[in-house]
């Protein structure tokens, strides 16, 4: 968990808390709109079914690509991180030797 003197100190990156968090929150936003889509879609089936069931599809093809594509940009911004942490620790190690 962070401690309030993390962000002050050089020890440790608080970027990949930051990134899980607005990783969920681009994925409720995702899941919003795709809410919004298929009420649309849903009122729009009034008017034209076809075209209602096609937006209905389509919002729901979103949410998935989008929660999906979301989690991969997150995966890998973490995984800089991470490859960071380990090159640090090599080199500690290297100094040690």
């Amino acid at each position: 968990m962070m401690d309030f003197r993390d962000p002050f100190q050089w020890d440790r990156f608080i970027t990949p808390t930051i990134v899980k968090t607005f990783s969920w929150l681009l994925v409720m936003l995702l899941v919003l709109f795709g809410l919004s889509g298929v009420f649309s879609g849903l009122t729009t089936m009034a008017v034209s079914p076809f075209g209602g069931f096609f937006i209905v599809l389509t919002s729901i093809f979103s949410v998935i690509v989008g929660v999906v594509f979301s989690r991969m940009l997150a995966e890998f911004c973490l995984m800089i991180f991470q490859i960071s942490e380990h090159l640090d620790a090599i080199r500690n190690r290297g100094a040690r030797d």
